[in-house]
């Protein structure tokens, strides 16, 4: 593709550095053609190297990169400087007080969420699919925020781009992991079949855990394949592999 790589902002994070990605602007060819960053989508490893620079240089350049190995947790970690590759904690979101440092987080459906105590100096990302956000990855991240400072009362987030209610068919053994508190987040389909609003249940999660403000993009992955990677897309186009695009946030040094 040889279109700029697209930086969508949220209003809310105001001018702390950050960015939602999606697959515009990459080297990367073939079945994840773009901005794919996720080193298990099968791709040239060059590629993925040369997308992640792309990021890095269209948020905040001259910063350094932090991931976490993504396995779809509760767990939250505090950055203090990036590790290497091979070390990388297994946790699903990342908190930091230190300027230069680029917290990112990977998803292909899975709901981004950054956040930021403007005033504390302190920002976090969080991977929130439905499992974390349900075992409270996103309490987590707030919670690692608070023990840098931050106060609840002044950290705002914003969800990008996520799967949209529209294209999150589940079935009734998924609806049975939440309780009839959470029944809103469910519109009927077909028979023995859902509509889930990921979107909605995270922003509830955010609110619930006592957070200033909550921006919703509204962005849907699913069916805009130019603009984002989607795992439910590609696994129903019976395609090999599924690209992953990146959110990030950061202190400026």
């Amino acid at each position: 593709m040889a279109d700029p790589v697209e930086v969508i902002r949220s209003a809310a994070l105001g001018g702390i550095p950050h960015g939602f990605l999606g697959r515009r602007g990459g080297a990367s060819e073939g079945v994840v053609a773009g901005l794919n960053v996720g080193h298990g989508a099968g791709d040239d490893a060059e590629a993925v190297a040369e997308n992640r620079r792309r990021a890095i240089a269209a948020v905040l350049p001259g910063t350094a990169l932090a991931t976490v190995y993504q396995v779809h947790s509760a767990d939250a970690v505090t950055v203090v400087r990036p590790w290497p590759q091979a070390d990388r904690p297994r946790a699903d979101a990342l908190a930091t007080d230190r300027p230069g440092v680029l917290l990112g987080v990977v998803t292909a459906d899975c709901a981004p969420v950054l956040l930021a105590d403007v005033e504390a100096g302190v920002v976090g990302a969080a991977h929130a699919g439905w499992r974390g956000a349900h075992a409270g990855v996103l309490e987590a991240v707030v919670g690692e925020m608070a023990g840098l400072g931050a106060r609840r009362e002044r950290i705002v987030a914003a969800i990008g781009p996520a799967i949209g209610q529209a294209s999150y068919e589940v079935d009734d053994a998924f609806r049975s992991h939440f309780t009839q508190a959470d029944e809103s987040f469910f519109a009927p389909g077909r028979p023995g079949h859902w509509q889930f609003d990921l979107e909605g249940y995270a922003n509830a999660r955010l609110e619930r855990a006592g957070i200033a403000a909550v921006d919703r993009l509204g962005l849907d992955t699913y069916p805009d394949a130019e603009r984002f990677f989607s795992y439910r897309r590609a696994t129903h186009r019976g395609e090999p592999a599924y690209g992953r695009q990146i959110s990030l946030i950061g202190l400026r040094l």
